[in-house]
């Protein structure tokens, strides 16, 4: 759901296995920043033709990434919170929306919301009393006045005691002043792809084949009736700490599930099959140009990972070939981030 959906919605009721081909690394011998694991260049299949995958997954494509640095979590609370602290940053959903930004992903002519709805807010999950139709997810979604990193629930809530859970409500925007200042990046889209695949080559998860298991669950995810009943069979109702659960086979956290993750690049729809014929791609940093048919006016970021929302019957986002996207100022309860260093840098210290 993107801000823009969000605002015109309120304008509207107001006014009416292995990695293959492993590169040689001259960098093999680089210890690893603090928190983060470095990750061998390699040439991996990115996409996927599973039966869960989404057109924009298809076609499968042959890609090669140099090495990189990747932080073992999602950024925390803690983390975001030294950040805001050393450098009084303010985060998207903390201002007034601009106008000015939501004007350029709305169709010409659409009229201005009324000022009351660009007020600070962000995006929370409000689960419905009773079943609802999953096609119609503004009913579990609700815009919200003063919900921000720090009150990821809404107003009278707040992060005490979740210093290690990753913090959520962060725009791409946040995301990437916070990789700025961090002395990092956002990672492309090839490289979380790679680094979440934790070496196993052409899997559909990042354990390997084996479906998810309510019973023995891996990741944090939803169990039970989505959206309005969780049976929190993973022991938690939204996000877990960072380390809650296993890591993948490069000792990544979170890599699949809890929040889904910012990339560096530009989001398409028909990107994949754009590239079928030109393989290997070596280190993709996204398209030129973002083009989603579902918003063709916005201009929107690939988001990784899924969050503790997926579960089969809706959402199958925490697969490594699973793809979202959404606009830059946008921010919700489920989103996070992670950061990149390339080999061979250093991170600020």
């Amino acid at each position: 759901m993107t801000k823009r959906i969000a605002i015109t919605v309120i304008f509207c009721v107001l006014a009416c296995g292995e990695v293959t081909g492993t590169s040689a690394m001259a960098d093999e011998e680089q210890v690893a920043p603090k928190e983060m694991r470095l990750i061998p260049g390699g040439e991996f299949v990115m996409g996927s033709n599973d039966p869960l995958a989404q057109p924009h997954e298809r076609p499968p494509h042959r890609v090669r990434v140099d090495a990189f640095f990747i932080d073992e979590s999602p950024v925390t609370n803690a983390q975001f919170r030294t950040f805001v602290e050393a450098t009084g940053y303010v985060t998207t959903s903390e201002k007034p929306a601009d106008l000015a930004e939501i004007r350029k992903e709305l169709p010409p002519g659409t009229p201005d919301p009324p000022a009351e709805a660009l007020e600070p807010a962000s995006i929370v999950f409000s689960p419905p009393p009773q079943p609802v139709n999953q096609t119609q997810y503004l009913q579990w979604w609700t815009y919200m006045k003063g919900a921000d990193w720090r009150h990821p629930d809404g107003p009278g809530t707040s992060i005490e005691g979740k210093d290690d859970h990753p913090v959520v409500h962060v725009s791409w925007f946040d995301a990437a002043a916070y990789a700025k200042w961090a002395g990092k990046r956002l990672p492309t889209e090839a490289e979380w792809e790679f680094a979440a695949r934790g070496g196993l080559k052409n899997k559909v998860n990042t354990w390997g084949n084996e479906p998810l298991s309510d019973e023995f669950p891996r990741i944090n995810t939803w169990q039970g009736a989505f959206p309005y009943k969780d049976a929190k069979k993973d022991g938690f109702e939204g996000t877990s700490p960072v380390r809650a659960f296993a890591p993948n086979g490069y000792g990544l956290f979170d890599m699949a599930g809890n929040v889904w993750e910012w990339c560096a690049d530009l989001y398409r729809a028909d990107l994949y099959a754009n590239r079928s014929s030109k393989q290997p791609i070596e280190n993709p940093k996204g398209p030129a140009k973002s083009f989603d048919p579902r918003e063709p006016y916005a201009t929107k970021h690939v988001q990784k990972g899924g969050s503790y929302l997926c579960n089969d019957s809706y959402c199958s986002g925490y697969r490594p070939s699973a793809r979202e996207a959404n606009t830059p100022d946008s921010a919700a309860g489920h989103t996070g981030f992670r950061c990149v260093i390339s080999a061979g840098k250093t991170a600020r210290d």
